[in-house]
Formats: structure tokens, C-alpha cells, sequence
């Protein structure tokens, strides 16, 4: 396993992280394979844990709090907030008062004191950076988190609220989270720059692109990812941006058994090869899911297989642009650009 500093932070986290979106009912996996999924993930030297408060309604921080119980100093690990966790309108979002209940309910699901990473989920429209980042500080030096970092922010949102910080004197975030995968390389224009330009770290989620490549989903082949029955829409090859990516994969499957490579090795090893990307988080919902990406963890590919994907899936490329998470709400809501 290789391993890669986290931003400035000078904290050493692998290359290959651990995702926990599946763990519970989300996933359908029990307490007993999540801690057989932790167990192997920590002895194949992954030491990063990503999980967040919204996942299966707190029970994916319920599930790791019991499966790191006794060796929390070695691990790193990373939640996150902000997003709906009841119906309550204050149950949600990035105010001071919703984030310093979301953290005590996160650290008591957890079993533990202190948060490594906490990291803002979606960015609140509704809050300024600076009741955000004033609410983040504190809980820092009250020692109840180490660091924070954003998720899934736009370019623009970054790049402010690092002004926020500097403009406020305030603790500033030090790493970003955005979805990324062959398929989805829409942040190489924007956020990866500007990641790059603040000396964020960078943990990409979604680098299989929610199953495609995988290796399970192929011209002719019934879709078996877990995820095609609630999200239907993504794997419906009537729509074409499903098309486009179906034809995508079928090239890069050829560009993958020419390097004698799985898919999996392929997807992942393309994430962790970005400069500007410290972790790549896998997000196994069984033991055989987490040891078919752990064949990826020292997977290097050559200028000529990276060259073979950029004629398949252009640089700075979405092939389901509309299923970003970081579009201004503005464009999804009419009554916001309307007097």
C-alpha cells in the first residue's frame, strides 16, 4: 500500500481508502461483514476510514464505531454533516447550531472523542462561509475534531471559502471531496486546479462510477450492481448519457485486458494517478468487493494506457453531467432566477 500526505496536513493516509456509504441499510450489510470488511481493509495497510452521519441514518457510524473499537490510534477517520437526518428544517445544514449537535451525535454513534477529518457534506447556500468556518474553528480547538474539509463543493465555493478564512482568521479547510472516476472528469478543469493552487488534499469518492467499472456492467450483460435498483435511471441504456458510458466501457475493457488489467485496477489506478489526488475511497459492500479493489492498492499505469483513456473519455469530461452534485442551485430551481 502506498501511502500519500493528506494535503498540508502532514498526516500519512494510503492511497486506497475506506468507504463506509454501504455499511448498514443502504448496503445491506450486517455488523459482522463491516468488521470483517474493516479488518481486511486495516491488515492490507489502509488506514483511512471514510464515513458521514447521513449514511443508512447514522448506522454506518454505528457499524465502524464497533469495528474499530480498541485500535482507534491507528486509524484516520473521517465523517462528514450537513446533510437531512429528520424531517426537523435545523436537522440539516452548516449553521453553528446544526453542527455542533451533528458532531456530538457523530462522535457518540462513533464510541470515540475526537473526529481526524469532519468534513461538510454539500455546501449550505443558506449559511456564510463565516458562521461555518467560525463553528468549525471552535470545534477544533475544543479538540473535538483535528481538522475539516468540504465535500463536493464547486470550484468557486472553494476558492471563497478559503478567502473566508484568511479574510476572518479563521482555521481553513484543508481537504475536498469530490466525485471522480473515468467517466466523470468534469473537476479536472475547475476543482483539481484549485485544489492544487491551496494545497487541499484530495479523497475521490465514487471512482468505480457507481459500478460501471466495476467490470459488471457490460454490453448484452444484465446490470447485477446493487445500486441499479434504487437508482434504476443510471443504468437505463435507453437514456443515452447510460449509452455513451456503455460504449465507454466497452473500449476500456479492451484498453484493460491489453495492460492485463482488471477493470477495477484500471478505474482505481487512473484516480490515484492524478497529481493533485491523495485517496481514492472504495466502498465495498462485501469482503469480495474489498479484496477485488485491493488488487488495485500499487496499481501504476503507464503513459500509454493513461494516453489510451484520454482518447476514450476526454480530459475535463462529464458523460452524465447531470448527475453532478456541485451544480449552483440556481440552475435546479427555477424560483431562484426569477424576481
Amino acid at each position: 500500500m502506498q501511502y500519500r500526505t493528506l494535503g498540508r496536513t502532514g498526516v500519512q493516509v494510503s492511497a486506497l481508502a475506506l468507504g463506509a456509504m454501504n455499511f448498514g441499510k443502504i448496503g445491506r450489510t450486517t455488523q459482522d461483514e463491516a468488521t470483517a470488511i474493516v479488518d481486511a481493509a486495516l491488515e492490507a495497510g489502509i488506514n483511512l476510514i471514510d464515513t458521514a452521519d447521513f449514511y443508512s441514518g447514522g448506522q454506518s457510524e454505528e457499524m465502524v464505531g464497533k469495528a474499530i473499537a480498541g485500535r482507534r490510534d491507528d486509524i484516520v477517520l473521517a465523517t462528514k454533516a450537513t446533510m437531512p437526518m429528520s424531517d426537523e428544517c435545523n436537522h440539516q445544514g452548516s449553521s453553528r447550531r446544526w453542527l455542533v449537535t451533528a458532531l456530538e451525535d457523530s462522535l457518540r454513534r462513533l464510541g470515540i472523542d475526537c473526529v481526524d477529518l469532519y468534513q461538510i457534506h454539500r455546501w449550505d447556500p443558506s449559511t456564510s462561509d463565516e458562521e461555518t468556518l467560525s463553528a468549525l474553528t471552535d470545534l477544533q480547538r475544543a479538540g473535538k475534531i483535528r481538522y475539516f474539509g468540504s465535500s463536493t463543493f464547486p470550484a468557486y465555493r472553494i476558492v471563497q471559502a478559503q478567502w473566508a478564512a484568511r479574510e476572518h482568521h479563521l482555521s481553513r479547510y484543508v481537504t475536498e471531496q469530490p466525485s471522480y472516476s473515468i467517466l466523470q472528469r468534469g473537476i479536472e478543469t475547475h476543482v483539481l486546479p484549485v485544489t492544487q493552487e491551496y494545497g487541499l488534499g484530495v479523497l475521490a469518492w465514487s471512482p468505480l462510477a457507481s459500478g460501471w467499472l466495476s467490470g459488471a456492467i457490460r454490453e448484452g450483460r444484465a446490470v447485477t450492481t446493487s445500486r441499479s435498483t434504487f437508482m434504476p435511471q443510471r443504468f437505463d441504456t435507453t437514456i443515452p448519457s447510460n449509452q455513451a458510458r456503455l460504449e465507454a466501457v466497452e473500449q476500456l475493457a479492451k484498453v484493460a485486458d491489453e495492460a492485463g488489467l482488471t477493470m477495477i485496477q484500471l478505474a482505481l489506478g487512473f484516480v490515484t494517478a492524478h497529481p493533485a489526488v491523495t485517496s481514492a475511497l472504495t466502498g465495498p459492500r462485501t469482503l469480495d468487493h474489498l479484496h477485488s479493489q485491493l488488487a488495485a492498492a500499487d496499481t501504476a499505469l503507464s503513459a500509454d494506457v493513461l494516453d489510451a483513456i484520454d482518447a476514450i473519455v476526454a480530459p475535463g469530461t462529464d458523460l452524465a453531467a447531470h448527475e453532478k452534485h456541485d451544480t449552483p442551485p440556481a440552475l435546479l430551481d427555477p424560483s431562484l432566477r426569477r424576481r
